[in-house]
């Protein structure tokens, strides 16, 4: 997991002083970025704090610490989340199995009340599909067993399928810009739930089997999934442009409910033509549940 002092340093190398205004002397500048003694010095803290800090030998950070170096760092909403939650972290936190994640009945009720040709599942923390509609699995996922979420140990994994599914990575025409998009809520993911064995295990898998991720990983990028476009090349309904949209669930705040719209008439079309040949999706009482 990542700790606060490697995204410090991270952001410190991105910000040149040319960019900020910060008149400097000669050219032997050994680092690509800010100079720790100049960023505690703009930030209003000393040089030995800020090393103490980066180097996670100081015990806190206060709320004006953390925004005066968001500040100067440049961070937007959710970077500067994010240096809060590593800033909140304990010095030695050990993982910890996590409890199995269920979606709430109110999700899954909301879920099943959507029109047949909304494509829609519903996401657990690490990006683990707890549920969708029979036209969200046929959309996302129809080489996937539809009964697969209804078990902890069969679900689709969305990070491991973008990485490490050809399948999957054929699908999605954009697939590098989503793919960051990923790997930037997990890093989120990170700096909120830093005790997650079953998260550090994702990243650590995902590290290890998949240059890509890896790569995208060193880049410490962070974003959150609300909004965005997916251009989907199906391999039974064809070229398919689809909007997503994240609505956050008060009972299971770490859970959200993805949803997709169509972008074109023909997108639309094809989203109806793939309510028409999916197969009911199963509940967990083994029936099957025919909507949606």
């Amino acid at each position: 997991m990542e700790s606060l002092g490697a995204f410090l340093k991270s952001r410190r190398d991105r910000v040149t002083p040319d960019r900020i205004g910060l008149r400097t002397y000669g050219t032997g500048r050994r680092v690509p970025g800010l100079r720790r003694e100049e960023l505690a010095h703009l930030a209003g803290v000393s040089a030995g704090y800020y090393t103490r800090l980066e180097q996670g030998l100081a015990e806190t950070a206060s709320e004006q610490v953390l925004g005066a170096l968001a500040r100067v760092l440049e961070l937007d909403d959710v970077e500067t989340a994010h240096l809060h939650n590593l800033a909140r972290q304990p010095s030695r936190a050990g993982l910890a199995e996590p409890p199995p994640e269920h979606a709430h009945p109110r999700v899954l009720a909301l879920l099943g009340s959507l029109a047949p040709a909304t494509p829609a599942v519903v996401l657990g923390r690490r990006g683990d599909v707890l549920a969708w509609n029979r036209t969200g699995h046929a959309l996302l996922a129809e080489h996937v067993d539809v009964t697969a979420p209804l078990h902890p140990d069969t679900r689709p994994s969305v990070p491991r399928m973008f990485f490490l599914d050809p399948l999957t990575r054929d699908l999605h025409r954009n697939w590098e810009e989503l793919a960051r998009v990923h790997v930037g809520y997990l890093r989120l993911t990170a700096g909120r739930f830093p005790a997650d064995a079953s998260l550090a295990r994702l990243i650590g898998e995902l590290t290890m089997r998949s240059d890509r991720f890896a790569a995208m990983w060193a880049g410490a990028e962070v974003a959150d999934c609300t909004i965005g476009d997916m251009r989907l090349r199906h391999p039974t309904v064809g070229a398919v442009n689809v909007a997503y949209q994240v609505w956050l669930q008060p009972d299971s705040p770490d859970h959200r409910l993805e949803i997709y719209t169509p972008d074109d008439p023909a997108s639309a079309d094809a989203l109806r033509l793939l309510a028409q040949r999916a197969p009911d999706v199963p509940r967990a009482d083994g029936r099957r549940r025919a909507v949606r």
